[in-house]
């Protein structure tokens, strides 16, 4: 070798050995390794290691090169190659619910009206007599056997009124915008053939003018079975925390609660008592929230745990219940638009104090009339504030959308928190509610409110479904129902997408895109593994798919092996 190139060498060699060490990091508290890591970041969308130290993470990369963060107290979860994600955010379900339907009779498997009586039948066995009979999940179209005798394809009450003469029975219709009752709970309601429908409901009626037991929309209001008591109230919201955590969630989008529900959350998370982080929608008339609005406005409380910034308003009901308010009547319906289950006034008023008290605007509007008004007021709102921008406002379902109103989500800057299961699960009825032309043009379409620069947020509106995200994401990629029938699939979400939607989407739906809904050093390290890959794996594989570990800020809040867990919250 020439001896000036021997020269340069022992110079690099001197200037290596004078150059000052990188120090070694502080150890991790925890490690994950040796995995399929998908960040949801668009300049490093990969990696095999997550590095956290307290709720933080402090380093994605690399197996490798992550090692140095071990030390002798870390928490080391090798992954086995398992993929690990930011965690599932819920975008739109109702959190108290949740827990609700585990204490009520489960009426979703009901394949028939019969199995519904039955089920009541076996609860009164056991009821004292006066004791209401709660009930949620049947659903008249997904029956095998229509009711007889039926009043627009609803059962009457007659077969329950002989299971439960003396027992106030009332059951919630999956949708939950309907109930059905017995004769005991309308002698108790005083509901008669002579009450009118409220504004916003229907008491169903046959054709001798009689209430058949149906109570559409505001109409089940009526019907009171009695508040639940402090006691069940927190059972409720102790048991949807560990469902939610169960099924990968670590941020659960709480579609409407009133201010009472949101201090007992408060409470619980005071306790420890609730180890999913919780964004509520304050769901209380204008009047009240008025008062409390501004007093309740809350970013991360407890270390986190819970934001109050949102409105809840509801401006028509849902499909299957025939309560979506329409642009035109029901094919199956024609002297039906559905209902106005909001004064469009009233929602004007919400949408000032949305405007006054720096809180987001969020509206349930599932029919094409109900979107159109609810973009309208949207649209009012944003003229008269011009210097407010990034507001944010979300359409909660925007299921069935004119033509004409689908490029406004892009253009307004309006999220469309939607659900992907909805379509699927509403499939078999939607062509028959809408007709053909209708369910094309706007049903759950996905990919034309994306071409138009909408954010979509994905949830589930648990319990009308399961909170369970993957047969969400499966309805997502396939929009194939439980007969394998594909559903408009030009609209169907591309694997990532659907990804999005349940992760960095949802968090902007929320202005939490800061510290969650990726995985980065210096955001939350609130991570869902899951045992395969689901946006490789083959489509037909998608739903066997379970979650192994679901960790909130660093801990370990769910595990498949229980001695993994650690303290959450």
């Amino acid at each position: 070798m020439p001896r000036s190139r021997w020269l340069t060498l022992l110079l690099l060699l001197g200037v290596l050995a004078l150059a000052p060490r990188q120090p070694a990091p502080a150890p991790a508290d925890l490690l994950l390794t040796n995995g399929r890591v998908l960040t949801m970041e668009e300049g490093a969308p990969e990696a095999e290691a997550v590095a956290v130290r307290g709720e933080r993470i402090v380093a994605v990369g690399t197996s490798a090169a992550l090692s140095r963060y071990r030390g002798p107290a870390t928490h080391v979860i090798d992954l086995h190659r398992q993929l690990a994600i930011p965690g599932f955010i819920e975008s739109h379900g109702h959190f108290a619910g949740v827990g609700e339907a585990q204490l009520q009779l489960k009426l979703g498997d009901a394949t028939t009206w019969a199995e519904v009586v039955a089920k009541v039948a076996e609860a009164v066995r056991t009821a004292a007599p006066g004791e209401w009979i709660i009930g949620r999940g049947w659903h008249q179209d997904k029956w095998t056997t229509a009711p007889v005798p039926a009043v627009e394809g609803f059962p009457t009450r007659a077969s329950l009124d002989a299971v439960a003469p003396r027992n106030p029975v009332l059951l919630t219709h999956a949708s939950g915008h309907a109930a059905f009752v017995n004769g005991k709970a309308l002698d108790l309601a005083h509901i008669t053939a002579a009450t009118a429908n409220p504004p916003g409901g229907e008491i169903l009626k046959d054709a001798a003018g009689r209430p058949t037991g149906l109570l559409r929309e505001s109409a089940a209001d009526l019907v009171h079975p009695g508040a639940a008591g402090a006691d069940r109230a927190r059972r409720a919201l102790a048991l949807a925390s560990a469902e939610a955590l169960s099924k990968g969630i670590t941020t659960f989008q709480d579609a409407g609660s009133s201010f009472a529900t949101i201090d007992l959350m408060k409470r619980m998370i005071d306790e420890r008592q609730i180890g999913v982080r919780l964004w509520v929608m304050v769901s209380e008339n204008n009047t009240r929230a008025a008062a409390g609005l501004k007093r309740y406005r809350t970013i991360d409380y407890g270390g986190g745990y819970l934001t109050v910034r949102a409105i809840k308003r509801q401006i028509d009901g849902a499909l299957g219940s025939r309560g979506a308010w329409l642009l035109a009547p029901y094919s199956d319906q024609p002297d039906s638009t559905g209902l106005n289950t909001l004064p469009v006034a009233d929602l004007e008023e919400s949408a000032r104090l949305a405007i006054a008290n720096d809180y987001q605007l969020c509206v349930h509007a599932i029919g094409d009339r109900a979107n159109r008004e609810t973009l309208d007021v949207f649209e009012r709102a944003f003229r008269a504030n011009p210097a407010r921008h990034d507001l944010r406002w979300r359409v909660e379902h925007a299921q069935h959308l004119s033509a004409a109103d689908i490029p406004r989500f892009g253009q307004l800057g309006v999220i469309a928190s939607m659900q992907s299961i909805h379509c699927t699960s509403d499939a078999p009825y939607v062509i028959a509610r809408l007709g053909a032309a209708r369910a094309e043009e706007g049903a759950y379409v996905w990919r034309k409110l994306l071409a138009s620069g909408a954010v979509i947020a994905n949830g589930t509106d648990a319990p009308v479904e399961d909170v369970d995200p993957i047969p969400n994401y499966y309805a997502a990629v396939t929009r194939r129902t439980a007969a394998g029938e594909a559903f408009y699939p030009a609209q169907r979400l591309t694997r990532m997408a659907a990804l999005r939607s349940y992760t960095i989407a949802g968090a902007f739906a929320a202005f939490e895109e800061e510290t969650r809904g990726s995985l980065k050093a210096g955001k939350l390290a609130d991570i869902t593994v899951l045992s395969q890959d689901i946006t490789t794996v083959p489509e037909d594989r998608i739903r066997e798919t379970v979650v192994v570990y679901t960790i909130v800020g660093g801990k370990v809040a769910y595990s498949r092996q229980p001695s993994v867990v650690r303290t959450a919250g």
